[in-house]
């Protein structure tokens, strides 16, 4: 069956700058976010411009290519490949391929074709893969599906409707072809984290007690905003009789981080961005998946998942994000890009004087000129309070860029 292909031209117009550049094109990411139809789009695109292109693709989830196991394999492979002319080379979910990096080395020095891969670990470019390709690789981190491509794939128009699937369900690009049948949602939902569990972090950090990383996971996804450390986690699991080590929680951790599938979010002083050692968050890559892990309540969970979806957002403009602390305050962002900086509190509804002085006062509490702001999902806005602009969830979701030299809300 023909694949159906939508552009996500945010990720195809960054990378279209690479194109047959000599540097290898890495596309990263958590596990069915898209990638692979990102290097399909690419390829469509290269044929059309570069005629004629000879395009070598190896999708390692395919079993015709279940004899690439190692570097040799795959070297041989494209050189048996290669034509005269434009060659380029698409690899999906390379690091199923061991010592890969050693052939894509041979492969770049030879100038033999344009490479592009894909994979679903941040090791990948970690390790002896820097060393070896230092300078030589342009990395491109995917996401899922962010809410205007989620109207965009789904056509449908910006609603409170809409704003409450996205936060159900979540970006996985898959996800419209159930249409509006939410239980067939979870239910694909619940595969995925099942592969992502399974491949990405247990086979490749050889962990053995899956029940142990199951109920941590599971502290993750009851935690979405709150501050944690591996001391507390531990403590808490064993007073459920789950023992795991402060040190195990760490390495699980860093392996759930590793497959892209929650993100850690350190602590930092809001004036000066000192990072403190102790105290982070975590966050999910699709709110979808953090709630198919776990029967969830919309109203109960709402504020988390609106935390979720704001972290997601300031990830895929490029932000770095940390948890702000002020003395004996905290603010939920604290968003950093090319000098400029942004100041954001997330709450769900700004009931009375109480919360607004509250959610409003922890920002005017920071003694500089960068924008901050206050995202709810009040239907009649305040629309400003002492200076700081009070902006929907779903006007924030529709922008790319929040910085004084960016859009002003």
């Amino acid at each position: 069956m023909e694949k159906q292909i939508i552009p996500r031209k945010s990720y195809i117009k960054q990378i279209e700058a690479f194109v047959n550049q000599n540097v290898i094109k890495v596309l990263m990411g958590q596990r069915r976010v898209g990638k692979s139809y990102i290097l399909l789009q690419l390829m469509e695109d290269i044929k059309a411009k570069y005629h004629p292109a000879n395009i070598i693709f190896i999708d390692k989830e395919l079993h015709k290519f279940a004899t690439i196991k190692n570097d040799s394999d795959l070297y041989s492979y494209v050189v048996m490949h290669l034509k005269d002319g434009n060659n380029f080379l698409f690899i999906d979910e390379i690091q199923e391929i061991t010592s890969f990096e050693k052939c894509l080395r041979s492969l770049l020095n030879e100038g033999k074709c344009d490479i592009y891969c894909t994979g679903s670990n941040a090791q990948l470019l970690s390790g002896e893969l820097a060393t070896m390709l230092a300078g030589r690789y342009a990395a491109f981190e995917i996401h899922s599906l962010s809410y205007l491509e989620f109207l965009e794939f789904n056509h449908i128009e910006n609603s409170n409707d809409a704003i409450n699937q996205y936060l159900t369900i979540g970006g996985m690009p898959f996800l419209p072809n159930f249409g509006s049948d939410k239980n067939a949602s979870f239910e694909y939902l619940k595969n995925v984290y099942s592969s992502i569990l399974l491949k990405d972090v247990v086979a490749r950090q050889n962990i053995r007690n899956v029940a142990l990383l199951e109920s941590l996971v599971a502290y993750l996804v009851d935690n979405v905003g709150n501050i944690l450390s591996a001391f507390n986690i531990s403590k808490y699991l064993k007073s459920q009789q789950i023992i795991l080590t402060p040190q195990t929680i760490i390495s699980y951790l860093h392996a759930l981080c590793s497959a892209f599938f929650v993100y850690r979010t350190p602590r930092a002083d809001v004036n000066g961005l000192k990072i403190f050692e102790t105290g982070e968050k975590y966050y999910f890559e699709d709110i979808g998946l953090r709630n198919a892990i776990r029967s969830f309540n919309f109203r109960n969970d709402v504020n988390k998942l609106m935390e979720n979806a704001v972290f997601m957002q300031l990830k895929r403009c490029g932000y770095a994000v940390y948890v702000g602390k002020n003395a004996d305050r905290e603010v939920d962002f604290v968003a950093e890009k090319n000098g400029e900086r942004l100041y954001i509190q997330v709450a769900y509804m700004l009931y009375d004087e109480n919360v607004m002085q509250r959610e409003f006062g922890n920002l005017l509490e920071i003694k500089n000129n960068f924008p901050k702001m206050v995202v709810t999902m009040d239907e009649i806005p305040v629309g400003s309070y002492k200076g700081i602009r009070q902006v929907h969830l779903r006007e924030f979701l529709s922008n790319a860029d929040y910085t004084s030299r960016g859009v002003i809300l």
